[in-house]
């Protein structure tokens, strides 16, 4: 569920000998740019990808019902492949599909599949993740998903209570793809979401674009601390959701969630989704991997690699490879969990 952004401003003592220091020096680094600065930043949120069992019956289902593009198609094998997916012996098949401006990527292990989504998997998970597809249109969109006979997740379209001032009146339906990965429709009143979102063409598309991608957390501060911290991404907005609306539309009784947006300075926001009630979610499998069908990845684009890739050396993080020793100097592209095991792709531009 996508929060309202928030904007903080401040007044700087323009006429004080400090104010005009700070201002010199803000100059100075702007006209450094990122990269010589050495700025630990990614500049993109990118493609989204997971992983699917018929890649055929994928495309079909995302193009078919949700409006999607399709873009292109590769193969790949080999040792490039084996290091940034941890899948050794591994043979992909992966489509790129696009809506509005942004991107989706859905890949098929030919060789050495894995796992399929728990039957008994719930959006309180740590493993939990989505894409939040923004429609023009909620009644249209439900009815060709009903008409499809889509798997539920949610029991049916909710609205959010007036009384939420950040989410009120937002629209939203959990579903899941032929994989059973949970799939989100959202719908922006006016005043809501960003401004692309509000439809003013006569006849718009029934599907706009992605807003975002949603991730389970267990503790948002230390999710903040390393998006912003080691990513550079910026906080956009966060609200607190609870009641019968967010229960049923994510099916877990009790539901009462911290919700928090991070964002680059471009493509979709990635939701932090904290569960302060119930807590009794899973954690994220220590043994996940690339051809796991619960398995996502966010692809991060950066031109300061060498400074983030510091970071996050610095901050411990853990880095997807092959079992061994890893390599003396990691190299872009490079797969990293955060602190709660969801995967990212760091990427040169």
């Amino acid at each position: 569920m996508a929060p309202v952004e928030t904007r903080r401003a401040c007044r700087p003592a323009w006429n004080a000998p400090a104010g005009r220091t700070l201002l010199a020096l803000l100059l100075l680094a702007l006209l450094a740019g990122p990269a010589h600065a050495g700025v630990a930043r990614v500049d993109e949120v990118a493609c989204i990808g997971t992983t699917v069992s018929d890649l055929d019956r994928s495309v079909a289902f995302y193009v078919r019902l949700l409006g999607f593009l399709r873009r292109g198609e590769r193969e790949e094998v080999g040792p490039e492949l084996e290091r940034l997916t941890g899948v050794f012996a591994a043979r992909t098949r992966t489509a790129t599909l696009s809506l509005g401006s942004e991107c989706l990527e859905l890949t098929e292990y030919v060789a050495q599949r894995g796992r399929p989504i728990a039957a008994d998997a719930r959006s309180n998970d740590r493993e939990f993740q989505h894409i939040a597809i923004v429609v023009s249109d909620m009644d249209l969109a439900y009815a060709r998903l009903r008409s499809a006979r889509v798997e539920h997740a949610s029991s049916g379209p909710q609205e959010l209570p007036a009384w939420n001032a950040a989410a009120g009146g937002i629209r939203a339906f959990y579903f899941r793809d032929p994989d059973r990965h949970v799939l989100e429709l959202i719908w922006f009143p006016p005043g809501k979401g960003a401004q692309r979102w509000q439809a003013t063409a006569t006849n718009p598309p029934l599907t706009l674009g992605i807003d975002h991608t949603a991730i389970g957390v267990v503790d948002t501060e230390a999710a903040l601390a390393f998006y912003r911290g080691q990513l550079g991404l910026e906080e956009a907005g966060h609200s607190e959701n609870w009641g019968t609306e967010q229960e049923q539309l994510n099916a877990v009784r009790g539901a009462h969630l911290r919700i928090t947006q991070v964002r680059a300075r471009r493509g979709p926001g990635i939701e932090f989704l904290e569960y302060l009630a119930p807590r009794d979610g899973r954690p994220y499998p220590a043994d996940e991997r690339g051809n796991d069908l619960f398995h996502w990845h966010v692809r991060l684009v950066t031109s300061s690699g060498e400074a983030v890739l510091r970071s996050l050396r610095g901050a411990k993080a853990s880095f997807i490879g092959l079992p061994g020793p890893p390599p003396p100097s990691p190299t872009l592209p490079i797969r990293f969990r955060d602190p709660d095991g969801h995967v990212l792709e760091l990427v040169n531009p």
